[in-house]
C-alpha cells in the first residue's frame, strides 16, 4: 500500500526532528504536520526577553522559520529557505505560549511560496511571515521505500 501525503509528510517531519536541535534548544515543539503544512509552537522564556521586557524579534523568527521549513518538507524533497520576510505586529511577552501556523499558498517545480502567521494564546496576532523555498537534491526517503 503506497503512504498517502499525510503519512509521507509525518514521515519527513519524523526524519527532520532528531537533528533539528536548533529548534529543540528553543523548546519549540511540532504540533502537527500536513502536506504543505505545519504548526509550531513555543513558551516565551526569560532568556528570551530584551531590553524592553518584550520577547526579542530573533526568537519569534526562529519560531516561524522552523513552521515554515517543517510546512515546506512535507513532500519528500529536501528544502530550504531562498528568503524570508517578517512583520511585527505586537510584542510577545514572558510565559505567552506562540504559535505559528505555516501553509503553502504555491507550490511548484522547485520553488513555492509559504505564509506563517504567528499568534499568542489569546489569538492576537504577533508576526506574519512570508518565506520562499526552493528544493534540493535529496529526499528523506527512498520513494520506493513508501509503502506502509
Amino acid at each position: 500500500m503506497t503512504l498517502s501525503p499525510q503519512q509521507v509528510a509525518e514521515r519527513c517531519a519524523a526524519a527532520m526532528w532528531p537533528d533539528d536541535r536548533a529548534a529543540q534548544g528553543l523548546g519549540i515543539s511540532l504540533v502537527r504536520v500536513a502536506p504543505g503544512e505545519a504548526v509550531a509552537r513555543m513558551t516565551v522564556r526569560e532568556d528570551m526577553v530584551n531590553g524592553h521586557d518584550i520577547c526579542h524579534g530573533g526568537f519569534i523568527f526562529a519560531l516561524a522559520d522552523s513552521a515554515f521549513a517543517y510546512a515546506c518538507n512535507t513532500f519528500n524533497v529536501r528544502t530550504v529557505a531562498s528568503g524570508v520576510d517578517i512583520n511585527f505586529i505586537a510584542p510577545a511577552h514572558k510565559g505567552q505560549t506562540l504559535t505559528a501556523h505555516g501553509h503553502a499558498r504555491h507550490q511548484g517545480g522547485r520553488s513555492g511560496v509559504y505564509d506563517i502567521e504567528v499568534k499568542n494564546e489569546q489569538d492576537e496576532l504577533i508576526a506574519v511571515f512570508r518565506g520562499r523555498s526552493t528544493r534540493i537534491k535529496g529526499h528523506f526517503f527512498d520513494e520506493g521505500e513508501a509503502h506502509a
